[in-house]
């Protein structure tokens, strides 16, 4: 892997912009700093486009090359030609060194909510991403020019050519800086690094389409991508149900280079991707949500493979991922615990059809405190249409591998715990070697196993991993038995003596009261 810029001086910045909270909620203070962030990345990508071209124009020995000043000013002012590299064309207003120049003013408020504006409808495809929320908030003047001076420092200059990985990366330590620090909310557009990893590493998705019907920021997109040896292998397609969210996700993955088609709507109840058939949907949908709106589900909806139930929507995601993998494609998602052995109404019936029509493929059950949001321990559901023995995969579909990795992971803060990568090879490791034709793949006590579906069945239908994969063995210290034995027994004997010792000393005692 290529070496990366260093960005060790974000946690400063985040100290900076955190004082800046007064006047706004935490909540929306990343709807402030992010457009920011990206604004200053379209601009840099832009201005050093120009200058790549004005030394072309500019040396006899380009293509480029025109000794007449108009006809350079035509190439430099040439739209085509920065699309051609997928760069944003920015109006004077827009670009970085005007913002810059004018932080100080009084009406700086206006001239960022104007570049925004400015950007938009130059570049029709970025429509409804940069908001126009500085004017009417309670920012004040100062505290903006606060933030345009730090994204205004040296590192992020167009200058340096590290500057566009930089914000890149900076914008996604943002994305999860917040997250951590709102607590619930910030688990609505943010899943933890090692969690996408695991996801992403297990599922392989090196071609083809991905799909994430709860992309939040867009993570499994650029996991997805760094992934793939192959560059514009994968298209990406997502949706949201929080037009914020929405706006955070695209600029992400444009931050990296990546194109998404990310679009605004309620997943569940208005799919805007009916005709999409993926090869891997990876999602980290809201756990265990009630009243969602089951009722307006009809019942020939395409995507029930079972009932519904308004109670939780747990079972529906379920079905709505299955319904939009092609035939060789597979799912992978994080879920709540109690998914793996609900008795409820409506879930059991969806859970006991994807395991008798062979679509379960395997379950993780994972530690606790992965999340921000909550302490409670989740597992990772997979579901696949490819376990017939064709295209490259082993023939598995009266099969289920379960894995158990609660023991795994450190703590890399008080409340959150992180698996490594050495961890991640690991479980991703087994499920390859269960899934892959010609993998290698034995069941580990107290780690992993994969069960015959007349066993899951005979347990009830229950997917907990901990029925199935045991306990680990214990390994032998060595001693021989009887010299263990022996030991233990001696040490019992004294122990029964000095017991003996003691009450006596303790009746004498009492003794010498009476």
């Amino acid at each position: 892997m290529a070496p990366k810029a260093d960005i060790s001086f974000t946690k400063d910045l985040f100290d900076a912009a955190n004082k800046m909270r007064g006047s706004i909620a935490p909540a929306d203070y990343k709807h402030f700093v992010l457009p920011l962030i990206f604004l200053r990345y379209i601009s840099n990508r832009y201005e050093m486009k120009r200058r790549e071209l004005q030394q072309q124009v500019d040396d006899p020995a380009s293509e480029l090359y025109m000794e007449d000043e108009d006809m350079k000013q035509d190439i430099l002012e040439d739209e085509e030609i920065y699309k051609a590299d997928n760069i944003y064309v920015l109006p004077s207003q827009s670009k970085w060194s005007y913002i810059m120049e004018n932080a100080k003013q009084p009406n700086i408020k206006a001239i960022v909510d104007d570049a925004m504006q400015a950007v938009e409808q130059e570049n029709p495809e970025l429509e409804g991403m940069l908001p126009r929320i500085y004017q009417g908030s309670n920012l004040s003047a100062e505290n903006l020019a606060g933030l345009i001076e730090i994204f205004s420092r040296k590192a992020f200059s167009s200058e340096d050519a590290d500057s566009v990985d930089v914000l890149g990366r900076t914008y996604e330590y943002f994305i999860g800086s917040f997250a951590s620090s709102e607590g619930n909310r910030g688990g609505e557009f943010f899943t933890p690094s090692s969690v996408t990893k695991l996801l992403v590493a297990m599922l392989e998705p090196i071609a083809g389409k991905v799909f994430d019907p709860a992309s939040g920021s867009g993570g499994m997109f650029l996991q997805s991508e760094e992934y793939s040896k192959y560059q514009n292998a994968l298209s990406f397609y997502g949706q949201e149900s929080v037009t914020t969210t929405v706006q955070l996700g695209k600029m992400n993955v444009l931050l990296h280079g990546i194109n998404a088609d990310i679009r605004l709507g309620d997943t569940l109840i208005n799919d805007q991707f009916e005709d999409l058939r993926a090869d891997f949907v990876i999602s980290n949908p809201p756990f265990n949500v009630s009243d969602w709106g089951a009722d307006r589900i009809p019942k020939q909806d395409p995507r029930l493979i079972g009932p519904v139930t308004n109670s939780n929507a747990n079972y529906m995601w379920m079905q709505h991922f299955l319904y939009h993998l092609n035939e060789q494609g597979t799912a992978g998602y994080v879920m709540a615990n109690g998914a793996m052995t609900t008795n409820a109404r409506g879930e059991k019936e969806v859970r006991q059809t994807l395991v008798d029509e062979g679509y379960v493929d395997c379950i993780v059950q994972m530690p606790e405190k992965l999340f921000f949001t909550t302490g409670i321990p989740c597992a990772l559901f997979f579901l696949s249409k490819n376990r017939d023995g064709k295209k490259g995969f082993r023939e598995r579909k009266d099969e289920i591998l379960f894995i158990d990795v609660r023991k795994m992971g450190e703590l890399v803060s008080r409340r959150q715990k992180a698996l490594d990568q050495e961890e991640i090879n690991h479980v991703s490791s087994i499920y390859h070697g269960f899934k892959n034709d010609g993998g290698r793949y034995e069941d580990v006590p107290g780690l992993c196993k994969a069960a015959s579906l007349k066993e899951v069945k005979k347990n009830d239908y229950k997917l907990t991993p901990g029925i199935y994969v045991g306990t680990a063995e214990v390994e032998g210290d060595g001693i021989p038995y009887e010299e263990k034995m022996e030991a233990l027994t001696s040490t019992l004997r004294e122990q029964f003596e000095e017991s003996n010792r003691l009450q006596e000393k303790i009746l004498k005692d009492l003794e010498r009261l009476v």
